[in-house]
């Protein structure tokens, strides 16, 4: 077995050492000093000799954790501006109106969390009073993601100030009537107050991260200078488990985001139990940002805490907090002065000689409530070195007593989470406390009442008072009266009306050639954000590198290999292109923010997100979520897609199904269109609906999702058909008959069927159909099926029509009413794609599909595995019309045979 140690001695001897005196000096002071006072004063001489290096800016590794003590110092600590008893106050009536709201729902079983807003009320309230800047100030303001679960804080805040009422606050979680107040942070569903969801948990940090990215993406580009606007995550400790909440934090200091600051509410407590029940969260955390590079700000103690670290001459108490695990301080938090003097004092000599200076009182205070995030003086400095650091984002771990003020009932307790209410014993326990002004005859039939000083009280004058000045209410989310974006020139789409003639060509091709004309356009085209996560090559998007430069801070520090070549790497400070590396998660997060910056900062911009449609909605769903409750504006492009069109990659790789998650959020407008016209035509539609005049009951706040193949095959001209657009629009049009293919059909009075084809399946439809009538003499019509989702969702609103006593046809009835002979849609997606529109269809209906698996083979050998080719098509179609009589039975069987199936 190799040792360790000699490891270590071959590591060092790779540096030179120019004075090994020297150095074995150095090392003999450090064993001297080990011997006579002690490892711990051994190690305290290196920390603050690596700090002074570090300070000094000698490079050396940095420090990874700091002493479980506040980063600034009391002695450091500037002064807290403003009125702080008032801002006492103002924050122990939304501790209780908080409190109040969530109980009084009880009632109705809708459920809330109290014990997130009682650990965090100082972050907030100290962010409000004197950091945030509202939509009036410079810039945008800034961009608050509040934690999920401390809502109602902020609802309490908002009737404080007057934007809510008691009938709103009542309303809690109860949004169905009107009026009412969504659970959490639901731009959708309140979209003045919220900008940003963030309870599916991991999102908002990432989202925090790329929308600081995006504001200075903004500036650069000269779109809007937003340098003066911060981004604030609010998260819990808990939270930081999920891999979305670090997935980006090197991208975040590697770019100087100085414009960000996390602030993670340190109560230690997650949903079940501690965070860290056996090691310390806070130290964890500590170690994670400070390793990706990160600006951390421990604000752990409150000023209780003072007297002890002055007691505390030999360390003894700093080795003691830095060993104690989380639980443990958990239960310091729920027992008495003896426990704690035994448990925590106990252990060390030293420690023991300092308890006996100490009260029960003051032992109490220090373990039960002081903490750093309860005390506005603590948090204002934390925020105050944040806002003031520059060259990295800055996070504050900022420690709390989840419950805090609620009573010995809730506070550290592991159930908290799940407590949804006070009694009214309770209550006036917490009233007394925070000294409101409520009297015990307010809590008329036991139902616990509202707080509010008076609409003009001295209270509410301050609060609004600082929000002026720093820039109107917050949060708030607004979306400027801008006018539409005027239509790009209609010759950028009409150029593929033509078709593509002899040549073939994907449809990732076709949309990859609109977009290069898009950003040209001189009205529109510096609003396009493309975003593409290191596959541009893939979907032949190199050729926008040059001309229209990939987005970095740095500019282009080097010369690029291919620099001699036309299609050459660039990058640039003003780029437009986001190439984020490969991360569909963080390409989402960029989209997300470039999709809501209409209404973040009042500049329309035009995202598309072209990936693998593979590792799109299957690995981003929940952002895709997050996506349509922010109300975001763009298109999702979903290339090298369907089951069989990508060669030789196999089952990771092979889409079958994006289409079904994307039905299931409302927001999505899905389509998967055959051909370039096709391609043109849904875009168009989008530029119109999302950045254009919207129809009258259009909802201009949806996405679009596109699905384009990477299958070279002829692109038709589009079809001289009335209402053409409309129905790629809508999701169905016919595309052709047999007699205008000019297919000669042998048999008289041949039996018919109608052949939906979507996306690439349309071409083995369209060989099926040749070979009906060549060798059967079956007469086919073929239609082109853009969005079967889009039919089914006209089809439900139709339904719902009905049930309203309204007559509605749905368009999918309307557009094969009367068409002859039954239905055979195919797809390069699961069956269940096209089946979403079987019930609204009159003809009998059957359908083919590639259900299952991927595999790796040439693209008609899966074709011909999934039964989807046109041998498999023809005998489906035979099938089916065998089972009406319309066909000889034994047709099938010589179909089947001949075509080897």
């Amino acid at each position: 077995m190799t040792d360790p140690n000699a490891i270590q001695a071959s590591e060092l001897d790779q540096l030179p050492d120019r004075d090994p005196e020297e150095t074995a000096e150095w090392q003999a002071s450090l064993d001297a000093v080990a011997k006579a006072a002690g490892p711990h004063r051994a190690a305290y001489l290196m920390r603050r000799t690596l700090e002074r290096a570090e300070g000094n800016g000698i490079a050396l590794p940095k420090l990874l954790e700091t002493d479980y003590v506040n980063t600034i110092p009391t002695a450091a600590e500037p002064g807290l501006p403003g009125d702080p008893a008032m801002e006492a106050r103002i924050t122990a009536w939304n501790r209780w109106n908080a409190a109040a709201m969530v109980t009084r729902g009880s009632k109705y079983g809708v459920g809330g969390h109290i014990a997130t807003f009682a650990s965090a009320a100082w972050l907030y309230e100290t962010g409000f009073n004197h950091f945030f800047k509202g939509k009036e100030a410079d810039g945008s303001g800034d961009q608050l993601y509040i934690q999920g679960h401390a809502s109602p804080g902020i609802y309490a805040r908002a009737f404080l100030d007057g934007r809510l009422n008691e009938q709103q606050l009542d309303n809690f979680r109860r949004e169905s009537g009107g009026n009412g107040l969504p659970s959490y942070p639901h731009p959708r569903r309140l979209p003045w107050l919220w900008e940003f969801p963030t309870v599916s948990m991991g999102l908002g940090p990432l989202s925090a991260i790329y929308q600081a990215r995006f504001n200075r993406y903004l500036t650069a580009r000269g779109i809007k200078d937003v340098s003066q606007s911060h981004v604030w995550a609010f998260l819990g400790d808990g939270e930081m488990d999920e891999p979305e909440s670090t997935a980006a934090l090197a991208l975040a200091s590697r770019e100087g985001l100085d414009n960000l600051t996390f602030v993670i509410n340190c109560n230690l407590q997650r949903l079940d139990g501690p965070v860290r029940a056996n090691f310390k969260i806070v130290q964890e955390l500590e170690a994670q940002f400070r390793g990706a590079g990160w600006n951390v700000v421990k604000s752990l103690w409150g000023s209780a805490w003072d007297e002890l670290f002055q007691l505390d001459t030999t360390g003894a108490l700093v080795r003691r907090l830095r060993e104690v695990p989380d639980a443990q301080v958990q239960t310091y938090q729920t027992r008495d002065a003896a426990y704690i003097r035994q448990d925590f004092f106990g252990k060390d000599p030293a420690l023991v000689e300092m308890a006996k200076l100490l009260s029960d009182d003051k032992i109490l205070e220090c373990f039960h409530l002081s903490r750093g995030g309860h005390e506005a003086r603590k948090v204002y400095a934390a925020y105050k070195a944040a806002v003031e650091f520059k060259g990295a984002p800055t996070v504050i771990l900022a420690q709390t007593v989840k419950g805090h003020t609620l009573g010995e009932g809730f506070a550290s307790k592991n159930a908290n989470h799940q407590m949804k209410k006070l009694t009214v014993d309770e209550f006036k326990t917490m009233r007394d406390l925070l000294e409101l002004p409520i009297k015990d005859s307010d809590f008329v039939d036991g139902v616990v009442p509202y707080g509010h000083p008076g609409a003009d009280s001295p209270e509410v004058r301050y609060l609004q008072e600082r929000r002026a000045a720093l820039g109107g209410p917050a949060p708030a989310r607004r979306v400027h009266p801008v006018a539409p974006l005027p239509a790009p020139a209609e010759k950028a789409f009409a150029s593929f009306d033509k078709g593509s003639g002899s040549q073939n060509v994907a449809t990732t091709m076709a949309f990859v050639r609109l977009i290069k004309d898009l950003v040209r356009d001189k009205e529109t085209g510096k609003r396009w954000v493309p975003i593409v996560p290191d596959e541009a090559r893939t979907f032949g998007m190199e050729s926008l590198f040059p001309s229209l430069g990939i987005y970095s801070p740095k500019g282009q520090t080097y010369e690029p290999v291919d620099r001699d070549q036309l299609m050459y790497y660039k990058e640039a400070k003003n780029g437009q292109i986001l190439n984020e590396g490969i991360t569909e998660a963080g390409s989402m997060a960029d989209f997300i923010a470039a999709s809501t910056s209409y209404a973040t900062h009042g500049e329309a911009m035009i995202p598309f997100y072209i990936f693998y449609s593979m590792f799109g909605w299957q690995r981003t769903a929940d952002q895709m979520w997050q996506l349509g409750d922010q109300l975001g504006r763009g298109f999702l492009v979903g290339a090298t897609a369907g089951r069989t069109t990508l060669t030789g990659e196999g089952l990771q790789h092979a889409d079958g199904h994006s289409p079904v998650i994307a039905a299931t959020n409302p927001a999505a407008l899905t389509y998967d269109p055959a051909f370039a016209y096709e391609v043109a035509a849904i875009v168009r539609d989008g530029i119109r609906r999302m950045y254009g005049e919207a129809a009258p009951g259009e909802d201009p706040n949806v996405f679009y999702y596109l699905t384009v193949y990477n299958e070279p095959l002829p692109q038709p001209a589009k079809p001289s058909v009335a209402g053409i657009d409309e129905g790629i629009v809508k999701g169905l049009y016919r595309f052709n008959t047999v007699e205008s293919a000019g297919i000669d059909v042998a048999a008289a009075n041949a039996p018919r069927i109608q052949l939906l084809g979507s996306g690439t399946a349309i071409h083995w439809v369209l060989k099926a159909q040749r070979m009906l009538a060549e060798e059967w003499g079956v007469a086919s019509d073929v239609w082109s099926a853009t969005s079967f989702t889009e039919l089914r969702r006209d089809a439900l609103e139709a339904d719902a029509a009905l049930l309203r006593g309204e007559e509605r046809v749905p368009y999918v009835r309307q557009a094969l009413h009367g068409a002859e002979g039954p239905v055979l849609a195919v797809s390069d997606y699961m069956r269940q794609v096209p089946d979403q529109i079987a019930q609204w269809v009159e003809q009998d209906w059957s359908s083919l599909g590639a259900d299952g698996f991927g595999l790796s083979d040439t693209r008609e050998g899966a074709r011909r595995h999934f039964g989807v080719d046109a041998e498999s098509v023809v005998v489906a179609a035979l099938a089916q019309l065998a089972r009406r009589g319309e066909v000889k039975a034994t047709a099938v069987k010589e179909a089947r045979e001949k075509y080897g199936l």
